[in-house]
């Protein structure tokens, strides 16, 4: 992660201060069940509390030790000793250094999933304000990057709203599958430390006991978390990409909002290029990277390895910061959207009434004419307005053989945009459950 793509508050969470804080915090719950269970003091578990809590971990010494010990929770440890005194030998009591690293990890990646989903909140927010200001700005639907059927901007803005209430949905079973707590001793099997104690520390912590962890928690977990992260990525680049097709010059249908004193070019003081869409396409490439190494960490050796913790040192922090900086950058962006309806018209029409081909088609198989036929007839004075810049009505009403089978009147109903959007109220009760 660098300080271009950070927020404040998920950088936080991946501070070594913050990590520090919460592997505290782990070993003195476990103390307060350890004395609960009688296998240690309790006034030891209180000093720990007392003097480990009041403590400033100094992360310089705790890299200094681990310089020798080569153990990144000894290190921390021998720290904490200091500050706690002869209490601090019942730290640590039947525990392994997996227990702090795990579920210290799934604290981490709890707190970033929180923030993940108030910034899909903020996201939803401003695409269903703006999704209701253009429910009924036609605008033409494309397929292929080509011309198909009127639709509405608001039904484009709907169409991505809902595809990130799902990506929410999914944030919050990952969320759910991650926040797990393993405090079982070497190997997971609670021979040297009662499974109380873990029950104990998940219920301080707000995390599940992890029913089977075999020293580490599986990593099956992580691989749908950063699975999921990388949907969601994806869903950011599908409207980002929305957005730079329409402000291309030719289209100029949409555009990022062009601050004052914004430069768009070194070279050409006349660009406006859309920065931050492309900008959100990389971001989003970043974060779905990240997936592919956490499937990988799955298969570990045995009951444990660590071929893991190299990968989620940098796909933690980076993937969740990156995707807190890509959701509050995409939500910016559509909050200060500029939409042109009248570029919307004017290109819509560019092609002089093709878009209603469909319709025309329809009514010719109702009047009695074959599929076949009736494919044939409407292709041929379609292919006059591609080639030769005429007009597809009048192309129409000058085809003897399409005026046979319907009358002039029936054939200029065909273009009455009002029917593409009939439905528009359907698709918002769908997707809103308001219209």
């Amino acid at each position: 992660m660098i300080p271009r793509y950070s927020r404040p508050e998920m950088v936080a969470i991946w501070s070594p201060e913050t990590r520090f804080r919460i592997w505290f915090e782990i070993e003195a719950h476990a103390c307060d069940a350890l004395a609960e269970l009688g296998v240690i003091p309790k006034e030891a578990a209180k000093t720990i509390w007392e003097k480990g809590g009041a403590a400033k971990f100094n992360v310089e010494a705790i890299d200094e030790i681990e310089r020798v010990t080569k153990h990144d929770v000894i290190a921390f440890l021998t720290h904490l000793a200091e500050f706690v005194g002869p209490d601090a030998r019942f730290i640590h009591q039947g525990m392994t250094s997996s227990d702090v690293l795990d579920t210290c990890f799934a604290v981490q990646l709890s707190r970033a999933s929180d923030i993940l989903l108030a910034d899909i909140d903020g996201l939803l927010a401003a695409l269903k304000r703006r999704a209701f200001e253009h429910k009924d700005t036609v605008t033409i639907g494309r397929s292929h990057g080509i011309h198909a059927e009127p639709t509405t901007f608001g039904i484009k803005l709907a169409q991505a709203y809902a595809e990130f209430s799902r990506c929410r949905e999914r944030l919050v079973h990952a969320r759910e599958d991650i926040a797990t707590c393993a405090i079982s001793g070497a190997v997971g099997t609670f021979a040297n430390i009662d499974p109380y104690v873990e029950e104990h520390v998940a219920a301080k912590l707000g995390l599940k006991p992890e029913p089977v962890s075999t020293q580490v928690i599986p990593r099956d977990r992580h691989a749908m978390f950063f699975a999921t992260l990388g949907v969601i990525a994806s869903s950011i680049e599908r409207l980002a990409i929305e957005i730079r097709h329409l402000q291309r010059t030719e289209v100029l249908e949409a555009e990022e909002y062009f601050s004052p004193g914004q430069k768009g070019s070194s070279a050409m003081p006349h660009k406006r290029n859309p920065v931050l869409t492309e900008n959100l396409t990389g971001l989003a490439r970043m974060v779905r990277s990240m997936a592919l190494p956490a499937m990988e960490n799955v298969a570990l050796w045995h009951e444990r390895d660590i071929s893991h913790s190299s990968v989620e040192r940098m796909i933690g922090p980076d993937a969740t910061v990156t995707l807190d900086f890509a959701l509050s950058r995409l939500t910016s962006v559509v909050d200060k959207l500029l939409v042109y309806p009248d570029n919307m018209l004017k290109n819509m029409n560019k092609f002089r009434g093709l878009v209603h081909s469909q319709r025309v088609m329809l009514a010719l198989t109702q009047a009695g004419l074959s599929r076949e036929d009736s494919y044939r007839l409407v292709q041929r004075n379609a292919m006059k307005v591609w080639e030769q810049g005429a007009d597809f009505l009048e192309e129409l009403l000058a085809d003897k053989e399409v005026t046979a089978a319907l009358p002039e009147a029936e054939i200029r109903e065909k273009f009455d945009l009002g029917y593409h959007t009939k439905h528009v109220d359907t698709i918002f009760k769908r997707v809103f459950g308001e219209v």
